[in-house]
């Protein structure tokens, strides 16, 4: 099984990664060409695409400037360490043992608007470029159509040694719409997290961020190799509720936020 993750638009570059191995990034002559085209646009004209204030669009155009094709330990860091949102909160790949790292470097994908997929232990330079940024390119008007099938192409090269392939889909309908799921030669399972408040139960962004990180968490410590174990998923209060889910799409709930 692979597990899909998005990124995160917090970065962490300031704590030291300290003794963790690295590898190089897959997609550096696609991430080229779109750091390219970032170039050449104004602070002001970053904010109107991005919808970012003018310190930030500052920030961003100065990340761009900076980026280089070559990643090292002085320019870049690896993702999973970079990443400092919700979902990574919840994954603390820090506190991850060596072996439950590398787990995840064979098991877990990491979306990105500029990157397409990062490894865990890839290295990434810092970057603000969501996925469904309208960055006009030789391919298209957006990212989505910059990526086409390649996110799936390599999905399904990671893929194919196994005899029934899966997909366990812990992004956002954001990144995972650059998947192109026509092409994707595997089963999709999506976990979705809800929380009981005001007599329903529901879809509250914070805890279901967080909750998608608890869940590759919990797949790197307890090894999961197969779409069942998933239902075994229990951190934080969440139980797998089996009334209401699909093959295709699991629901796990909790009575109170924890």
């Amino acid at each position: 099984m692979l597990f899909l993750l998005s990124p995160a638009k917090s970065l962490d570059f300031e704590t030291p990664a300290g003794d963790v191995p690295h590898t190089q990034p897959l997609f550096v002559k696609q991430s080229s060409a779109l750091i390219h085209l970032l170039q050449q646009k104004s602070p002001q004209e970053i904010a109107g695409l991005m919808s970012l204030s003018d310190t930030l669009a500052g920030l961003n155009v100065a990340r761009y400037a900076a980026w280089r094709p070559k990643f090292t330990a002085a320019n870049a860091k690896q993702a999973v360490l970079a990443f400092n949102g919700d979902v990574y909160e919840g994954l603390d790949a820090k506190s991850l043992k060596p072996d439950e790292l590398a787990w995840t470097q064979d098991h877990l994908c990491i979306l990105s608007g500029l990157y397409g997929v990062l490894r865990p232990l890839d290295y990434m330079q810092p970057y603000r470029l969501e996925m469904g940024t309208q960055l006009a390119n030789e391919q298209g008007h957006n990212l989505y159509k910059f990526w086409g099938s390649q996110i799936a192409n390599y999905l399904n090269e990671r893929l194919q040694r196994d005899v029934s392939p899966v997909v366990v889909n812990l992004a956002s309908q954001e990144y995972f719409k650059a998947v192109d799921t026509k092409a994707l030669k595997a089963r999709v399972i999506e976990c979705v997290f809800e929380e009981y408040k005001n007599g329903q139960y529901k879809i509250i962004s914070f805890y279901a961020k967080r909750a998608r990180g608890l869940m590759a968490r919990f797949a790197a410590t307890h090894r999961l190799v197969t779409p069942k174990q998933l239902q075994g998923f229990d951190a934080e209060g969440y139980a797998f509720e089996a009334i209401i889910s699909k093959p295709e799409r699991l629901v796990f709930r909790r009575q109170q936020d924890s």
